[in-house]
């Protein structure tokens, strides 16, 4: 009674343990590396700050009872005029801290990177799934008008449509999911052509299961692992997309500052020597896209095994 009852013990040890292992060799893969280890620590300060702007900074860059112009292009570690705040990074034009604008800036860049990226990830797998799934002149139409706009730079068809809808972040989002769900659709129509000729696609299709059971229950779970590197990529371009725009002025309005938009207001200050107003959301803006990208990259290298080091 006894060996049966170890038996049955090392049995449901022996099958948690395969349960976890996939996990846990994942997590073991993936912080293998040093660097995307330090990527990882550094995302999460990036994304804390994020979160917690209005709790840890100095003070709100643009609460206009709190900002003075008399604080107007302080250097950095310079006190405010009144002495109840020093300036770690100095002040911008309005005089507002450029610590404190950084950490706003960087909330709302993330915001708009992270939500454009989701609502395109949701539209490229829906289309991408579509055309794999069906074939013939589905996924010729589809895949056609995929080709067209790749074919378009991405800051060309987002300029355009920023010109037309205006400033806002509504707008900016929207001219992002435009740009951006096509290398979802294809990235996923690949994958979904891969496992479409697979035996349990057949035996789903030969159990008559609904064309929604079979391409979100069976087909979809096995295109994820790509779609995951893809989006957190897309992120990263997402975020610089933005920038961009804030920086020429057809961006997000003053009143809703991202990084491109601080960068943009120190610009004209440059040559007068005035570099902290640009140079630090620049570093911040930089900071924030590698570290994403590094973070992708070692996604990459994970859930693909044919780049296994």
């Amino acid at each position: 009674m006894s060996a049966t009852t170890d038996h049955l013990a090392a049995s449901a040890l022996s099958s948690q343990a395969r349960v976890e292992t996939p996990f846990r060799r994942f997590v073991s893969d993936f912080f293998e590396s040093k660097v995307a280890t330090g990527a990882c620590v550094m995302l999460s300060v990036i994304i804390f700050i994020a979160l917690f702007a209005p709790l840890i900074s100095p003070q709100n860059p643009y609460d206009l009872a709190v900002v003075d112009v008399m604080n107007a292009r302080l250097e950095p570690g310079e006190q405010s005029w009144s002495g109840d705040l020093t300036f770690v990074l100095g002040s911008d034009g309005a005089g507002r801290d450029m610590l404190s604008a950084i950490f706003y800036g960087l909330r709302i860049s993330l915001s708009v990177g992270v939500m454009s990226g989701i609502i395109a990830m949701i539209i490229g797998m829906v289309v991408g799934l579509m055309a794999a799934y069906f074939g013939g002149r589905t996924d010729t139409v589809i895949m056609r008008i995929v080709d067209l706009q790749l074919s378009f730079p991405a800051i060309l068809i987002a300029l355009v449509l920023i010109a037309i809808l205006g400033k806002g972040v509504d707008k900016v989002i929207i001219a992002l999911v435009t740009v951006q769900w096509a290398y979802y659709a294809r990235t996923v129509r690949g994958s979904a052509l891969v496992e479409r000729r697979k035996e349990y696609i057949e035996a789903a299709t030969c159990l008559a299961l609904s064309h929604r059971r079979i391409v979100f229950r069976h087909l979809l779970p096995n295109c994820l692992p790509p779609m995951i590197v893809v989006g957190t990529l897309q992120t990263a371009h997402a975020i610089s997309l933005e920038a961009t725009l804030s920086f020429l002025g057809l961006g997000l309005p003053q009143t809703e500052p991202s990084l491109g938009l601080l960068i943009a207001n120190g610009f004209e200050y440059m040559l007068s020597g005035k570099y902290w107003i640009s140079f630090f959301p620049g570093i911040a803006l930089l900071v924030t896209i590698v570290t994403i990208n590094l973070v992708g990259d070692q996604l990459r290298d994970v859930l693909n095994p044919r780049l296994e080091r």
